[in-house]
């Protein structure tokens, strides 16, 4: 029988993974027949799995992921996708984010872009990085109004800190002055120390006339599109035939 005191003393020092262990292996009779130093390794295992289990939550949470399921098990590898299965297994496998590289999704609308950014986003969590989605419109709406209200320069702390930002919808509607002159100290913040995702109905080499400031345009792709990975969807949408993207 488990020792109750015991099992309190393990919740005050939240081994909530071990407790559970310890209830399940209590209700197992094989257990018993395992040594002292295997049933410890189960246990600690358990505290592990449990732990790890209970961060990647939080950072789905955090994450906010406007496609919360997808998941990169799920790609859609139709051929007229143009999806590149080398590339994509390379940015599952996290070192673009290690190396504070970027991702650039481009493609018309319903093509899977948004699905794609929050598939590698899920997959991103998986491996322990802190991630936000946002949408653009929303995030220079915020901005906006924390200039307003005297939080700037702590919205744009916290967002530097952030080791992948998914800015969703880039380019779909006309960018003004201020939101240039955030997006530029945005990623000004992030260039070389923080990963950047962005999907975007508009081509990457359409970006420069669409910020339509030559001097803030150089400046704001040299820090977008700098050592990072292109990824062009094509096809129909996806959205009438199924949601498996």
């Amino acid at each position: 029988m488990l020792n109750e005191h015991t099992l309190n003393q393990l919740r005050a020092l939240r081994l909530d993974g071990m407790v559970h262990a310890l209830t399940e292996q209590a209700s197992r009779s094989t257990a018993a027949a395992l040594g002292f130093d295997e049933r410890l390794t189960l246990l600690v295992q358990s505290e592990i799995a449990w732990r790890d289990d209970r961060r990647l939550q939080r950072l789905l949470k955090a994450a906010k992921l406007k496609v919360s399921a997808a998941c990169v098990e799920d790609i859609n590898w139709r051929a007229s996708r143009g999806l590149d299965r080398h590339l994509v297994a390379n940015l599952a496998g996290g070192d673009w984010l290690r190396q504070a590289h970027n991702v650039l999704i481009t493609g018309a609308t319903g093509c899977g872009k948004t699905w794609l950014g929050c598939a590698l986003a899920h997959q991103a969590a998986r491996s322990g990085f802190s991630v936000l989605y946002t949408r653009s419109a929303r995030l220079f709406g915020e901005l906006q109004v924390a200039h307003g209200d005297g939080s700037y320069a702590r919205r744009m702390t916290q967002l530097a800190k952030l080791d992948l930002l998914l800015i969703d919808d880039f380019a779909i509607a006309p960018m003004g002055a201020a939101e240039r002159n955030d997006l530029l100290e945005l990623l000004d913040d992030r260039v070389g120390s923080r990963s950047t995702l962005i999907t975007s109905q508009l081509p990457v080499k359409a970006w420069h006339a669409y910020l339509d400031d030559p001097t803030l345009a150089d400046a704001i792709l040299d820090r977008i599109v700098h050592s990072s990975h292109k990824i062009e969807l094509k096809g129909p949408s996806l959205r009438e035939k199924d949601k498996d993207q």
